[in-house]
């Protein structure tokens, strides 16, 4: 695996019960290569942007919070900094053993095994991948997918209880910054979700600035 030790960040979330399992901290990624239609998080697409953090100063950050089981990877596309992001999970890990991994991916599985030395380094390190482009068209409304074309893979034993689970939305959460922005998270249920709750909170006098406007 090719040594790296910086990320592109577009936002970080230190708690959220919406993507993936129990409590989790989240980091979207800024930078995708593809451009699916409806993309919810437009503004994480472009490569250039988002803030500059080593892996150690994830790492610590990621360390530091308590009650939280691991962390979701999600963006823009995860697979496009693959590298660093494997050795951030390693970092965190040598400290926090059972430190839980789960990504994002407008990428097929299949695809990733066929991948480069960085891709399938990380997809070694992940408990779970939500995999695929989204589609629009597709059925809404699924546990943790924005359309029924994407799956949830378990890649390890420690999520396998999740297969008897309703699958249904888990719905978004609205969070406030030390800073008073507002930002929310989550897997949109139905499309055109996004402009029509943006619109009911500006309504209600909550305006989301659009640097902190992000998703799954």
């Amino acid at each position: 695996m090719k040594e790296t030790r910086r990320l592109s960040v577009a936002r970080r979330l230190d708690r959220c019960t919406v993507l993936g399992p129990g409590t989790r901290a989240v980091i979207w990624v800024q930078g995708c290569p593809l451009r699916c239609q409806g993309c919810v998080a437009a503004e994480t697409l472009p490569f250039e942007g988002g803030d500059e953090h080593s892996v150690d100063q994830l790492a610590d950050w990621l360390c530091g919070l308590p009650d939280v089981e691991g962390v979701t990877l999600s963006g823009g596309e995860p697979f496009a900094q693959a590298g660093p992001l494997a050795s951030l999970i390693d970092a965190v890990r040598v400290r926090r053993p059972d430190f839980g991994a789960m990504a994002y991916s407008g990428f097929r599985y299949e695809a990733l095994l066929r991948g480069d030395p960085d891709r399938r380094a990380l997809l070694r390190r992940l408990d779970l991948l939500v995999d695929g482009p989204y589609v629009a068209s597709a059925r809404h409304g699924l546990r943790w997918r924005g359309s029924s074309n994407q799956r949830v893979i378990a890649l390890t034993g420690r999520h396998d209880h999740l297969e008897t689970g309703p699958d249904t939305s888990a719905g978004v959460e609205l969070s406030v910054a030390a800073d008073g922005s507002l930002s929310w998270a989550g897997v949109p249920p139905t499309p055109g979700f996004r402009e029509s709750f943006e619109k009911r909170l500006a309504a209600r006098g909550f305006v989301l600035r659009a640097e902190v406007r992000r998703k799954a």
